[in-house]
């Protein structure tokens, strides 16, 4: 069974060790736990539906919780405080198109806005119901799930876009064939969400981003139905498909899309490189990128990152004869480990293998091997369930990224860094703060950074500092040029500072484009930019 106000399924636990609580409590002081709001407690506080009875949408107390928030830091705080906020009114659960164009239908009729709900992993409030006038119906699609198309031929595959990451590698290694698309959130995310949201993979350098495997589909919208044909290529004017990749719910309802596949790789490796400081390590893996090697993945963590992992994995004795040689070869403090991969047929990977760790050498790189990268394969799903075990020990945990050119990727990364620690002093509370490259390009990579902080015991005043901590990184992110997400999206949290990034006249022409298809704007309103009204005539507030 999934919990209600946490990360993933409740069976699966990260372990953690005495040591690891130790190592947090030296940095950033013990954590405070403070005791959670109970399910029955949170459903008490949930009003009654404003939907009329409506066929095949349910509004029992549970559904409505379980559909009324993300995985964001404000989501996990209102969740665990029990002061949830807004509900939606009802949620229904689809299985075919004919009932999604229904149910948009009735949303029209009973002026309700409409909210596409995926494997619920938004981490910026994509999924959160508006504070409105108007009734909200969330539409979940997790029961459009299956295979309805496979062109071997062409190598595409046609799904029904609610079917989550593991359900859809299942049903294509059963043929023979991967998508490749592995998200942090792949144990739950859907391929809709996958879509509307711009996401991108952890081994996205050799598969490609979303919006690479994505050839076309199908999306339901208030004006009627959109149809994103499959072709290669097309000059035919400007490509609709990138109109939807990212729009999070405004334009429609994504129903359907054809993927592009590949054969299940013959080889696959992962391996695992430290570098003696982050500097090498960053002209290292530049150099793969802009070289065009063959990797499947670069991930490379800085000084902090690579000492957090090791101290949180809890291997205790591994850990410290590692560090042992290490230090003997010459790798002190300010190590880094860069984890890469080598997929695909087994002579190029080993050729990809072999000129990486070529490169990995004049930069001071030291091979240890397969075994790290063993580890991290193994435990690549795991992390995000860290989560949880911290919030019990009275820790909060948050993530961002950009992405930005070469030139700008060393200094911004010390930037966020620093901003992030520094935005807490004002609470005399300390961040413990690290960062990762998670994705490179030739032109630049981007930047992924963790920080974690202690819960106050009043949930508003946990808010209040993990605020000032991602309003300060997100202002040295435009301050740098970078853009405001990577692979996150916008959502609610960004929705400020995405004009930045597209200007007044980008902006209006994505209002536009929402309009054309969403006269009423009753799409998933207050995402991606603020809505004026609804229906005409009810003003939308954000939720956080």
């Amino acid at each position: 069974m999934r919990r209600w106000n946490g990360w993933g399924e409740e069976h699966t636990h990260y372990p953690f060790p005495d040591s690891a609580a130790s190592y947090l409590s030296d940095r950033i002081g013990p954590g405070t736990p403070a005791l959670d709001s109970t399910l029955e407690q949170s459903l008490k506080g949930i009003p009654a539906s404003r939907l009329p009875d409506l066929p095949n949408v349910r509004t029992e107390l549970i559904e409505r919780l379980l559909h009324a928030r993300g995985q964001s830091l404000p989501d996990w705080v209102a969740l665990r405080s029990g002061k949830i906020g807004v509900f939606p009114d009802g949620v229904a659960y689809p299985e075919d198109e004919t009932q999604v164009r229904a149910l948009l239908d009735e949303a029209m009729r009973n002026h309700a806005s409409l909210i596409p709900f995926g494997g619920g992993t938004s981490v910026v409030g994509h999924i959160n119901p508006p504070e409105a006038d108007t009734p909200v119906l969330t539409i979940d699609m997790t029961k459009l799930n299956r295979l309805i198309g496979l062109d071997e031929t062409s190598r595409l595959a046609t799904f029904e876009a609610g079917v989550p990451g593991p359900e859809l590698e299942r049903q294509l290694n059963a043929k023979g064939y991967t998508l490749g698309h592995y998200p942090q959130s792949f144990e739950l995310s859907t391929l809709g969400g996958w879509i509307a949201t711009r996401s991108s993979g952890q081994q996205s350098y050799h598969y490609g981003r979303i919006e690479d495997l994505f050839a076309g589909g199908r999306a339901e919208t208030p004006s009627g139905r959109l149809e994103l044909p499959v072709l290669p290529a097309s000059a035919a004017g400007p490509d609709l498909r990138q109109l939807l990749l990212g729009s999070e719910g405004r334009l429609g309802i994504i129903t359907q899309a054809t993927v592009r596949i590949r054969p299940i790789p013959e080889y696959e490796a992962f391996y695992g490189i430290f570098f003696p400081e982050w500097e090498a390590g960053v002209e290292a893996v530049r150099q793969i990128a802009q070289e065009g090697v063959g990797t499947s993945m670069l991930r490379l963590s800085n000084a902090r990152e690579t000492e957090t992992t090791l101290a949180l994995s809890g291997k205790e004795e591994l850990v410290r004869w590692a560090d042992r040689g290490l230090r003997i070869l010459g790798f002190g403090e300010g190590r880094c480990l860069l984890v890469f991969g080598a997929t695909g047929r087994a002579e190029t990977a080993r050729q990809a293998k072999l000129q990486a760790l070529s490169i990995t050498r004049t930069h001071g790189g030291l091979n240890t091997g397969v075994t790290i990268g063993k580890l991290w394969r193994k435990s690549r799903f795991l992390t995000p369930y860290l989560r949880n075990v911290l919030w019990e020990r009275g820790y909060a945990v948050d993530t961002l990224e950009t992405a930005l050119p070469w030139r700008q990727v060393i200094p911004a990364a010390a930037a966020l860094q620093k901003a992030i620690h520094a935005s807490l002093e004002q609470f005399n509370e300390e961040a413990w703060v690290f960062a990762h490259l998670s994705h490179v390009y030739a032109d630049g990579a981007s930047i992924y950074v963790t920080y974690l902080f202690r819960r106050a015991a009043d949930p508003e005043e946990t808010l209040r500092r993990w605020s000032a901590m991602k309003s300060a990184a997100s202002r040295v992110i435009l301050a740098q040029g970078g853009t405001i997400s990577h692979q996150h999206g916008v959502g609610i949290d960004h929705a400020a500072y995405l004009p930045a990034e597209k200007g007044p006249l980008g902006m209006e022409m994505l209002r536009q484009a929402a309009r054309a298809v969403d006269p009423d704007g009753m799409m998933n309103p207050g995402k991606l930019f603020e809505d004026k009204t609804v229906h005409g005539y009810v003003r939308i507030k954000n939720s956080q």
